[in-house]
């Protein structure tokens, strides 16, 4: 039978890897800087407008934290 397809529309939907974030709000300047390729737990981040270094922590509830290096 033609026009009879057999996929689930979950398969086409697109989303971020999981526990990857794409951009962040820097802690000392407020800027907000776009990371494409994402990030995450563990990863350290440097803010393009002041310079900062930060470490990253996200709890198990995904809430994120930043701790300057």
């Amino acid at each position: 039978m033609a026009g009879n397809y057999d996929f689930d529309d979950d398969d086409h939907k697109e989303s971020a890897p999981v526990g990857k974030n794409k951009e962040f709000d820097c802690p000392g300047c407020d800027a907000n800087n776009p990371v494409p390729d994402g990030f995450g737990d563990g990863d350290e981040l440097r803010c393009n407008y002041c310079g900062c270094e930060y470490s990253v922590r996200i709890s198990a509830e995904g809430r994120v934290k930043f701790k300057e290096i």
